[in-house]
């Protein structure tokens, strides 16, 4: 399942901010997403979906750690031809792998109320999952190692969809100094937060010795746990789940942006807050252990003769269609409410434009991601120049938390036609099927309108 997640979420990842490539680019429409107090130019108003796309990914957990070429042939790490001190070189302790969707339907953005203002509607994704290098130490060791400690392995996904109302204007009091703010109603479509606190395995030939400590809460409206009876317990025991009573929306929330920007000579200096606020999710199932769970089974034996009956990978097979009996989680029922705050950011940014040539200016750039777990941080240094009227690109170097990159953006901006393409992260290699092997990618592209 983690090896499928890698692959799908490369190929299909897209991210929630606009392009970080942009944040210094003159007339791209959609830099408030990034700091509110940006305002723009000119009035415009978005192509339908196709205003602002962004395709991205994001982690240290890559499809070129879990896929491999061996004798032309595509197989997992786990495949014995591949040795395992070359397959675990690629893991570290924690394995982080993240997208975060956001597709804008409809953007309009005008000159009003002293200021720029502008409304969007969106549709928000996010998924995220952190895997300790043991859980792969395992897939690949089997019962090489008689411990395997397994322990703070999380995972989150959430989808809701999003109306923002956004205003910034100059403040005449203190010149050089704009300041902007957005508001934004959420309506909550579902959200799954699984944490397995602990997982020690100690696996034995003639029995296992298992310690677990995990939660899953599931908000989707409609959704309830199956049921299976274990006859080694002889209790029932969650075993998945379908939307019995259809689908429905489930939640509610609100965030707000706030940021600044000021003009000193020939510098801008900038930041912003963005997503502070929190979506308070309705009906939420809740299976979990109830704390540490200690038990032991005799029902997996192993031989290490292949041909045996109870060789490994006959075992193996009998325990992944078995794995949720032996962490046998409770269904505690329906909590009425559970409230859970957005992911926030911050982004910080210098700007300077070169005196002896106005229409070239560099930038750096630090955005902070916080999301406990799944937190992650990056720098970015940019040189971006509008040569014509019509017309602009820059060109930047990120690192961060998920190593380096490079990024650029190019945006024509015709009379009633805007057009811009770029990438924050780069393309590297890829695989047969298109997909790339390193999961930091990203495709920028939109079309609007100015007016």
């Amino acid at each position: 399942m983690i090896c499928a997640a890698v692959a799908v979420g490369s190929a299909l990842g897209m991210s929630a901010q606009t392009t970080y490539s942009g944040y210094f680019l003159d007339n791209y429409d959609y830099r408030f997403q990034m700091n509110p107090a940006f305002g723009n130019e000119k009035n415009f108003v978005s192509f339908p979906a196709l205003g602002n796309i962004n395709i991205n990914m994001h982690g240290n957990l890559h499809v070129k750690d879990v896929i491999y070429s061996l004798n032309g042939k595509t197989v997992l790490f786990t495949n014995p031809g591949i040795s395992t001190s070359e397959a675990m070189n690629r893991f570290g302790d924690k394995n982080r792998l993240g997208t975060i969707d956001k597709i804008d339907l409809i953007t309009v953005g005008f000159k009003a109320l002293g200021g720029y203002n502008t409304v969007s509607l969106s549709a928000v994704a996010s998924a995220d999952i952190s895997v300790p290098g043991a859980f792969f130490s395992l897939a690949k060791e089997g019962i090489t190692n008689a411990t395997y400690d397994i322990e703070n392995m999380f995972g989150n996904a959430h989808a809701y969809a999003q109306l923002a109302l956004n205003h910034s204007r100059k403040i005449s009091q203190v010149p050089g100094l704009r300041v902007g703010a957005t508001l934004k109603v959420l309506v909550g479509a579902g959200n799954v937060d699984f944490r397995f606190n602990e997982a020690k395995l100690v696996l034995g030939e003639d029995n296992w010795s298992i310690r677990s400590n995990a939660d899953i809460y599931t908000s989707i409206g409609g959704f309830r746990y199956d049921m299976k009876h274990s006859k080694q317990t002889g209790k029932e025991y969650v075993s998945g789940g379908n939307l019995d009573d259809g689908y429905k929306p489930s939640g509610f929330g609100l965030g707000l942006d706030l940021g600044g920007e000021y003009e000193w000579n020939d510098f801008k200096f900038s930041a912003a807050v963005l997503d502070l606020g929190f979506i308070s999710w309705g009906v939420t199932q809740w299976a979990s252990t109830n704390g540490l769970k200690t038990f032991e089974t005799d029902k997996y034996t192993f031989n290490a003769n292949g041909d045996a009956a109870n060789s490994f990978d006959n075992e193996w097979d009998r325990l992944t269609d078995d794995l949720a009996q032996l962490y046998q989680l409770d269904n505690n029922g329906e909590l009425t409410s559970r409230t859970r705050a957005l992911a926030a950011t911050l982004n910080f940014a210098a700007q300077w434009e070169l005196p002896m040539y106005r229409r070239l200016h560099v930038g750096l750039l630090n955005s902070t991601h916080i999301n406990g777990p799944y937190t992650w941080t990056q720098f970015r240094l940019s040189a971006n120049v509008n040569p014509v009227n019509c017309f602009s690109a820059g060109v930047n170097l990120a690192a961060g938390t998920y190593g380096v990159g490079f990024g650029w953006l190019l945006n024509l901006h015709l009379t009633g036609f805007n057009m811009f393409a770029g990438m924050d992260h780069t393309l590297g290699k890829l695989s047969k099927q298109g997909v790339p092997l390193n999961s930091n990618a990203a495709f920028n592209f939109g079309i609007n309108f100015p007016f």
